[in-house]
C-alpha cells in the first residue's frame, strides 16, 4: 500500500469511526509503529487534516468538538479522488503544458490552489517536482495574446450562460461592428483563443478571435441555448479553423523529402494517405473554405503539389507566382510575372 493510499485510509477510519486506537490503525494498515507516526505528521502538517491525539482515550479523532478547531475540521477533506505519486507528477506536467498555452496565465492562476495542494502531497520530494517543470519548455509561435479582462468575460458567459455584447474587428473587411453574442465552446487552436457563439446579428453561428475583441460587456440576458451536437456540425466540419458545412476533398502529392514528416503529420481526423511508388506520400482530406489549406500548402514550397480540386491548385499556384514576384530583383531579374488564373 502506498502512502497515498495509506493516508487516504487512515483520514477514513477516523471519519467513520469517530475515534481510533494507535494499534488498531497498525492492525488495519500492516504497517511499522515508525510508517505510521509519519503518515499521521504527514497528514497533519501537510494536507492540513485536524487530527489530535486524546490522551485520555488514547484515540486519534478530528478536533470537531474544539472550539479553536471546529471550523478547520469542518473545512476539511480529503479529495474524493486520489492521486498516486506517479499521477502526481502527471498532474504536474499536464499544467506545465497548460502555461505553456497560456501565456497571459488567465487558466493557470484559477488552478493554483491545485497545483499548490499538489506540490503538499509529494512532500519531500517538491525540490525533484520543480526541476521536472524547469525541463519542460513550451514554445508557442505566433501566439496571439488576450486581454485577461477579455478572457475571464467570455469564460464567465459561457460558464453561467449569458449574453456578450461586444466590439470585434472582423479583419478580412477591415471593419470593427458591434456584436451580440452567445458563447457556446472556447477554442485553442494554434496558439490563439477563439470562442464559437451564436451570432444575433447574423443569426447563425460564428468563430470569433479572442484577441479581436476590442471592447465587451456582459450581458444579464439568457444565451441562446443551441447543443453542443449542433455546434460540432456546424464548425468542425472545415479545415483548421475555418467552419463550413459545403466540403470538397484534397488531394495532395508531396515528394519523398517531405514524405518523411508529412507521412507522419495529422492534417485532419478524417485525413487518408498512401505511399506512392517514388517514395512520396499522397494525402487526402477534406475543406469548407480553403485559406488556411492553402497556407498550409504553401509552407511545404516545391515539395508538394496540389492534385486535386483544380480551384484549389489554381489558388496555390496564384499565391506562388505573386510571391515570386516579390523577388524578382533578388534574383538577378530573373522573375515569373503574374498571369491571370
Amino acid at each position: 500500500m502506498s502512502q497515498t493510499d495509506r493516508v487516504y485510509r487512515i483520514e477514513r477510519l477516523i471519519r467513520q469511526r469517530g475515534q481510533v486506537s494507535f494499534q488498531q490503525l497498525i492492525d488495519e494498515l500492516e504497517v511499522s509503529r515508525a510508517t505510521l507516526k509519519r503518515d499521521l505528521d504527514y497528514l497533519r502538517s501537510r494536507l492540513g487534516a485536524p487530527i489530535v491525539y486524546d490522551r485520555f482515550g488514547n484515540v486519534y479523532r478530528f478536533a470537531e468538538h474544539s472550539p479553536a478547531h471546529s471550523a478547520e475540521a469542518a473545512r476539511h477533506e480529503l479529495p474524493g479522488l486520489w492521486f498516486s505519486e506517479r499521477e502526481l507528477y502527471s498532474l504536474l506536467m499536464a499544467h506545465q503544458l497548460l502555461a505553456g498555452l497560456d501565456g497571459e496565465g488567465l487558466l493557470g492562476r484559477h488552478l493554483q490552489p491545485l497545483l499548490e495542494r499538489i506540490h503538499q502531497m509529494l512532500g519531500s520530494r517538491d525540490g525533484e517536482a520543480q526541476a521536472l517543470l524547469a525541463r519542460v519548455l513550451i514554445l508557442s509561435p505566433a501566439r496571439r495574446p488576450v486581454p485577461p479582462r477579455f478572457f475571464e468575460l467570455v469564460g464567465t458567459a459561457l460558464a453561467e450562460r449569458r449574453r456578450l455584447q461586444m466590439r470585434y474587428l472582423t479583419r478580412g473587411r477591415r471593419a470593427t461592428g458591434e456584436r451580440e453574442i452567445s458563447p457556446q465552446r472556447l477554442v485553442h487552436y494554434r496558439s490563439t483563443w477563439y470562442v464559437d457563439a451564436w451570432c444575433h446579428r447574423s443569426e447563425g453561428l460564428r468563430r470569433f478571435a479572442l484577441d479581436a475583441i476590442e471592447e465587451a460587456t456582459l450581458l444579464e440576458s439568457a444565451a441562446k441555448v443551441v447543443t453542443l451536437k449542433q455546434v460540432q456540425a456546424a464548425m468542425d466540419a472545415g479545415y483548421g479553423i475555418w467552419a463550413g458545412a459545403r466540403r470538397q476533398w484534397a488531394t495532395l502529392h508531396f515528394d519523398a523529402q517531405a514524405a518523411q514528416w508529412v507521412s507522419r503529420e495529422q492534417w485532419h481526423p478524417e485525413q487518408k494517405g498512401r505511399a506512392l511508388a517514388d517514395g512520396g506520400w499522397e494525402l487526402k482530406l477534406p475543406f469548407a473554405e480553403p485559406t488556411e489549406l492553402v497556407m498550409d500548402v504553401l509552407r511545404h514550397g516545391e515539395q508538394v503539389r496540389v492534385v486535386a480540386p483544380a480551384s484549389l491548385a489554381r489558388a496555390v499556384a496564384a499565391r506562388l507566382v505573386a510571391a515570386a514576384a516579390l523577388y524578382a530583383d533578388e534574383a538577378g531579374g530573373v522573375g515569373v510575372a503574374p498571369q491571370p488564373v
